[in-house]
């Protein structure tokens, strides 16, 4: 069985999904599977790069010219090739192998809940509302897909409105061999990649700065927990830089309040932060799954995050829980709860404390890639047989007519 992997264009500014791609092609090849990866090639968008209409080539070089060429690579295409979708994102392509064996990898449906404005809280522009419809016009003939949590799938099924054949969970696999490092070798390693590390610790927040993030309500209960100790941990966001709205946040920080943000850590970097953190809040809003909850487990931080789906899925047993933030006008009474939680945390005696890293540290071994692989695999076999069967009783049907 071949497999042929679609995955996004090389210009577009996605990293997680073309990491996942990049994972899933170098796994199958080393278990002895031949694989080719298909994306839409910068063919005008080369010729525009940097400028303003750069991203109408994008446009032209994916829904006009790819599309074109892949047509034109099924014609030669064995009949034991596979089909695999690394992102529903893609799913204006997914039409054209509608009647090939294929499934569909599913992250999110974060940006189409809010593009038809379902209890998100976010707005989506016209542009966007448009945009999300004509994926998921396209992913909804798709008959075989794999969601990264309960979550997700039950997303997809909501708010995607598919008709699927199958529809299977596998959480992802951690993409690097997190492990706790030793606090002098975390400092160090924090240290020499010019990292303001102190003695005493600090806070950790991993995430995009995206709207589903919730680095409002992160500000507002590092503010208040700020606010009601003596000599507060500082906060490490390691992330974007903060946009406006953070920015004019972080000003209404108490005296004794810090806030950093970090870019372009490498996993070492992030592994010895994760390490050395006294704890890492994830207060999320929402999520398709949550990398930044089972790395930072891996590690050995004790995670605070939002109780609810997924994160409360992706978490188990081993996190300290606070409910979610229904809206800004709440946030100071939210926030409160928060910073509670985390003083409760801090607080731990050294026994308490180490459980729960124990309990973290073994939850997170079902995450392993391995694991995601080799289900990934078996998911893909039981799809091409179904797929084959189902074309040759098509065909016996037909020469019966």
């Amino acid at each position: 069985m071949k497999l042929v992997i679609f995955c996004h264009p090389p210009f577009l500014a996605s990293q997680s999904m073309p990491r996942f791609a990049e994972m899933l092609r170098s796994s199958f090849e080393a278990l002895g599977h031949e694989v080719e990866m298909s994306a839409p090639q910068p063919h005008f968008h080369r010729l525009l790069a940097g400028r303003r209409h750069a991203k109408w080539a994008g446009y032209i070089d994916q829904y006009l010219i790819f599309p074109l060429q892949v047509r034109k690579s099924l014609a030669s295409a064995p009949p034991d090739t596979m089909f695999v979708f690394a992102d529903q994102a893609l799913g204006p392509w997914i039409p054209l192998l509608k009647n090939r064996p294929h499934v569909v990898h599913v992250h999110d449906l974060l940006n189409l809940r809010s593009a038809l404005g379902e209890g998100t809280g976010h707005v989506t522009s016209l542009s966007g509302r448009i945009y999300q419809r004509y994926i998921r016009r396209g992913f909804r003939k798709a008959r075989h897909f794999i969601s990264v949590s309960k979550k997700t799938r039950d997303d997809l099924h909501k708010y995607g409105e598919v008709e699927a054949l199958t529809s299977d969970v596998v959480y992802n696999g951690l993409n690097f061999p997190y492990r706790p490092m030793a606090q002098e070798d975390a400092f160090k390693e924090l240290r020499e990649a010019g990292l303001p590390v102190s003695a005493r610790g600090m806070l950790l927040h991993v995430g995009g700065g995206q709207w589903y993030k919730n680095q409002r309500g992160l500000i507002a209960m590092y503010a208040r927990y700020a606010t009601d100790v003596k000599d507060p941990l500082p906060l490490w966001c390691i992330g974007p830089k903060p946009n406006a709205a953070i920015a004019r946040a972080l000003e209404k920080l108490p005296a004794g309040g810090r806030v950093s943000f970090f870019q372009n850590l490498d996993n070492t970097t992030l592994q010895a932060a994760y390490s050395y953190a006294r704890a890492f809040l994830f207060p999320s809003l929402a999520e398709g799954f949550g990398w930044p909850l089972i790395e930072a487990q891996a590690c050995g931080c004790p995670v605070i995050t939002t109780d609810e789906p997924p994160m409360n899925e992706v978490a188990g047993g081993a996190a300290i829980y606070i409910p979610r933030l229904q809206s800004n006008a709440n946030i100071d009474m939210w926030a409160s709860e928060a910073a509670n939680a985390l003083r409760e945390l801090l607080s731990l005696d050294p026994d308490e404390r180490q459980e729960l890293v124990q309990r973290g540290c073994g939850w997170v071994k079902r995450f392993d890639a391995g694991i995601a692989i080799a289900q990934y695999l078996e998911i893909y076999k039981k799809i091409f047989d179904a797929e084959m069967s189902r074309s040759n009783a098509e065909a016996l049907k037909g020469l019966s007519r």
